[in-house]
């Protein structure tokens, strides 16, 4: 009878956590920039089991992600960007709770998140995105 309690509470456990990790969406970020201001950047995500697919929009355009992958409550995925010719991957890192990612960026190789809080501290940049409603 334990052991069937047991497994009862681990199953709901389980089916609680795989609904609170619904990346699915667009979700809506205030990111600071280069010259201190912020800008606003849409992640329009699709997740398919541990794989995520979509795009980051912002004053930029719209570029792909790359190598999206999801583990519980946690997403992981790349973006390439081009500037004067030269190509730059930024790395992210989130974590969901609830209507919020709080995301870790930084540009490959550590060297900040491309402009802003990143830049200053030579680390990486912390931002969240809200669920757009």
């Amino acid at each position: 009878m334990r052991r069937l309690a047991t497994l009862g509470f681990l199953l709901g456990l389980l089916t609680l956590t795989a609904m609170a990790a619904d990346f699915s969406g667009k979700w809506v970020a205030q990111m600071p920039g280069r010259d201190g201001q912020t800008h606003e950047s849409t992640f329009t995500f699709k997740a398919d089991g541990e794989t995520l697919t979509g795009t980051i929009s912002g004053a930029r355009g719209e570029t792909e992600i790359s190598d999206g992958k999801i583990n519980g409550d946690q997403i992981s995925f790349s973006q390439t960007m081009e500037f004067n010719g030269n190509q730059m991957k930024i790395l992210y890192k989130g974590t969901i709770s609830g209507d919020q990612i709080t995301f870790t960026r930084m540009r490959e190789g550590g060297q900040g998140g491309g402009g802003g809080q990143g830049r200053k501290g030579g680390g990486p940049m912390q931002f969240t995105a809200k669920r757009a409603s």
